[in-house]
């Protein structure tokens, strides 16, 4: 994880920015936006030694700057040991990735990253990717708990990447949604992008890229149903955005819908929903390959806990 440090620097005006305002004398001496210069400056962590100023303050021959920059101090991530690994060969590791793991690092998040245990465990990973992002193809989320393949070697992201962007891997969760679904199987094809209410919710817009989820029903209870769903295609939140679009939100899914009272009985603190099995061809043997889960404790606990309830309605 990344803590904040702070790191003073002086920095004696140069001639070619004498007479220049200070915000654009800074964000031309830091390469920094113009905006960002003029908050350090509004903010106190940049000022002109000896002088009072302002971000429109004019530079003279001799000012010096005293600029206060808060920069990240690399920390040890934490490793998520209870992650178990599933499939592992020379080209991909598959692992159960528990709820509270992050598929990798991001700005804010403290946590454990499923890419940084495996480092930790000396599992080589490719370094094709974006930075930070080597070796994933595909992610879920961090309420989201289930299989997760990670590419090893050059060839495999090169070829696990095209069999993700062709809906060629059969991804297959599990989700409890609240209510009684009529059908005993359907399929949900509506857009999604983001919602303007806020930058991590999503929601059904003609705007969206494509979306489709199809599901069947494994269980029916009182007040909800359990299903079985597979992704044609894999927008961040999809099967949680298309099932509240329905009326039907993933119980624990506060951020959706859900209804909070049902999740504390059910002692559930995130969504019901489960990566349960993978399927894809082996990017270098090309062999069909099945990868399966099985619920943890939590979701396990609150389907009982569920069936009980039907039992006595």
């Amino acid at each position: 994880m990344n803590e904040l440090e702070a790191k003073n620097r002086v920095l004696p005006v140069p001639d070619a920015l004498v007479g220049r305002r200070f915000d654009v004398a800074l964000s031309k001496m830091l390469g920094l936006s113009r905006a960002k210069a003029s908050d350090l400056i509004d903010s106190g962590h940049a000022t002109l030694i000896d002088r009072t100023c302002s971000k429109s303050t004019v530079l003279l021959d001799g000012d010096t700057m005293e600029v206060r920059l808060e920069q990240p101090k690399h920390c040890i991530e934490p490793v998520a040991n209870e992650m178990s690994i599933v499939y592992e060969d020379d080209d991909i590791v598959v692992v159960d990735k528990p709820v509270g793991v992050a598929a990798h690092a991001s700005v804010g998040w403290t946590g454990p990253t499923v890419l940084g245990s495996l480092i930790a465990r000396g599992v080589h990973i490719t370094s094709y990717g974006a930075p930070g992002r080597h070796g994933i193809v595909s992610r879920l989320d961090v309420g989201t708990s289930g299989l997760m393949l990670v590419c090893k070697s050059e060839h495999a992201y090169k070829e696990m990447r095209r069999q993700f962007a062709h809906h060629e891997v059969v991804k297959t969760y599990h989700a409890l949604v609240q209510g009684n679904l009529e059908q005993d199987r359907a399929t949900i094809e509506a857009p999604i992008g983001r919602a303007k209410v806020s930058d991590f919710r999503f929601t059904v817009t003609p705007l969206g890229k494509e979306a489709i989820t199809h599901w069947d029903v494994l269980e029916r209870f009182s007040e909800a149903t359990l299903v079985s769903v597979n992704l044609e295609t894999g927008r961040t939140h999809q099967i949680r955005v298309h099932f509240s679009s329905i009326k039907h939100p993933l119980v624990g899914d506060h951020m959706y819908g859900a209804n909070p009272k049902l999740a504390e009985e059910l002692g559930l603190d995130r969504q019901w929903l489960h990566a349960m099995r993978l399927e894809f061809r082996h990017p270098r043997t090309h062999i069909w390959t099945r990868v399966d889960s099985h619920y943890p404790a939590d979701l396990e606990r609150a389907l009982d806990v569920m069936r009980a309830r039907h039992s006595q309605q």
